[in-house]
């Protein structure tokens, strides 16, 4: 008898331990913690404005980040965004636990090849009134355009990654998010 227990405890670890091998928590607000920055457009002269926090309700502690994102004197985002380190080439992409205001946000990588300022890698996702965790694929993230781009790579080595940003960007509006959880898969 003990040795059928044994049997199938072995099997049942073997059937989900390469599934627990495969997520990396970067921040569950319990016991990993990433160290979080809110800024906003104005470092460039722009006029949106956050406001970053953290929040409990239900049980479920996370971050808030809401405000007024304006492209007025070429502006046109809101973001917080922590360092973060790579080391595994197996990742295929993050998993947030997210919610908002319906609608669309992104995740922002800079790596060690976008040095300037207006040079990352953008993926974006889309939120809903519900708490849902949202798969975003590294084949996802598309490098940023304008001046300079020509420098970056077209595609990144996720163990060049240096920091990761959950944005608002590119229009006028209320960006309102929720974010409980951010892990690699």
């Amino acid at each position: 008898m003990i040795g059928l227990i044994m049997k199938n405890f072995i099997a049942i670890f073997i059937l989900i331990f390469p599934i627990l091998g495969m997520t990396k928590v970067i921040d569950n607000l319990d016991d990993k913690r990433a160290q979080w920055v809110p800024f906003t457009d104005q470092v460039m002269g722009g006029v949106s404005e956050v406001e970053f926090s953290e929040k409990s309700e239900e049980g479920i502690s996370f971050y808030h980040m809401e405000g007024n994102v304006s492209t007025e004197n070429n502006g046109g985002f809101i973001q917080f965004r922590a360092d973060l380190g790579i080391e595994d080439k197996s990742f295929k992409g993050f998993r947030i636990k997210t919610r908002g205001n319906g609608e669309e946000y992104y995740l922002f990588l800079r790596t060690s090849k976008t040095r300037l300022p207006w040079l990352y890698y953008g993926a974006t996702f889309k939120t809903s009134e519900e708490w849902q965790w949202i798969e975003v694929p590294f084949s996802s993230f598309k490098k940023s355009g304008g001046r300079f781009s020509r420098f970056v790579p077209e595609e990144f080595n996720p163990t060049t990654v240096k920091n990761v940003g959950v944005v608002a960007y590119g229009k006028d509006f209320y960006a309102d998010i929720d974010v409980a959880a951010l892990e690699l898969y």
